[in-house]
């Protein structure tokens, strides 16, 4: 294949050779879908429905959840009609398609956790500023400037990489279209530009990472001044969450990116994608409504009128 043009369909990670294996396959990310989808479906829905929470704090996380939704329909549909049908091949339109949207809804919702400790930060530091500083058109600008870098970051990120001429062949070792497994395939010296871009991207995310950090320090430091232990427990509630969110998106996401080389193997960078591109998005609607009353009321309620309306 001499380049790119000439490719018109590139070839995914089968997961197994056997029929039942396969079957295994499909039906265990199905599980895992259709837990993330109804988990972030029932968690948007609460959200709308109740007055109550429309407040900065779920305003934000109805976004996370969307997001979440995004990334994990954007991948695991692809994988799983392609063990039900005993295929591997996805379209480059497809393939384009799906580091676009990876790309840009991983981007967005690391940005959008980002937000999140600012808001969190705020809400613990600053009480008396928070409706000033956190109104609706605020929040709603910090959401916009999160999904909006991430379609940015998107665009750049996938521009460059499927410019480059493609001819080591059209197998991708992945179970979806990653950045990494497609740079694998080019043939030309310009990956140097892709050099380039994850330079910034390691700015970029670092910088981020710093401000969640630093958002942290200051919030636990807050928090343990606070006198009474039911002020500090609540204020734990209303951070934690959040914190373990960011860490396990987080620490997904760099063994991923920067596992040594002679960790490198099929299966474990099968495993470590696994783990970054499904967990979250299946665990977050869990981690948010364990600690927290207000939502767990919400989606009570929910379920209630859903069976009433049943019956």
């Amino acid at each position: 294949m001499s380049n790119s043009s000439s490719l018109n369909e590139f070839l995914l990670l089968a997961f197994a050779d056997t029929r039942e294996l396969q079957l295994f396959h499909f039906f265990l990310f199905l599980g895992i879908y259709l837990a993330a989808l109804l988990g972030n479906g029932l968690i948007i829905t609460a959200i709308a429905c109740d007055h109550r929470l429309h407040t900065p704090m779920y305003f934000f996380l109805l976004n996370l959840s969307l997001l979440d939704l995004g990334t994990i329909s954007t991948t695991v549909p692809k994988s799983m009609a392609n063990s039900l049908w005993n295929t591997r091949a996805i379209s480059y339109t497809g393939c384009a398609a799906q580091v676009f949207l990876v790309v840009f809804l991983f981007a967005a919702e690391y940005f959008l956790l980002t937000v999140m400790a600012y808001d969190r930060f705020v809400a613990i530091c600053k009480p008396l500023h928070y409706s000033t500083l956190m109104g609706s058109r605020a929040c709603v600008k910090m959401a916009a400037a999160a999904w909006a870098s991430g379609f940015l970051y998107s665009v750049l990120h996938t521009g460059n990489t499927f410019s480059l001429p493609l001819c080591q062949s059209n197998v991708v070792d992945q179970f979806f279209c990653e950045i990494p497994q497609i740079l694998k395939l080019s043939c030309s010296d310009s990956y140097l530009r892709e050099v380039g871009l994850i330079v910034v991207s390691v700015f970029l995310i670092f910088g981020c990472f710093v401000f969640v950090v630093l958002s942290y320090v200051q919030i636990f430091t807050a928090v343990l001044r606070i006198p009474s232990e039911q002020g500090q427990h609540k204020a734990f509630s209303m951070c934690l969450p959040h914190l373990a969110v960011v860490s396990l998106f987080v620490s997904t996401g760099l063994f991923a990116c920067l596992k040594p080389p002679s960790l490198s193997s099929p299966s474990l960078d099968l495993v470590m994608t696994v783990l970054y591109s499904m967990v979250p998005p299946a665990v977050n609607p869990l981690i948010y409504s364990m600690r927290n009353k207000e939502l767990q009321d919400a989606l009570r309620k929910l379920i209630q009128l859903v069976q009433c309306h049943h019956q």
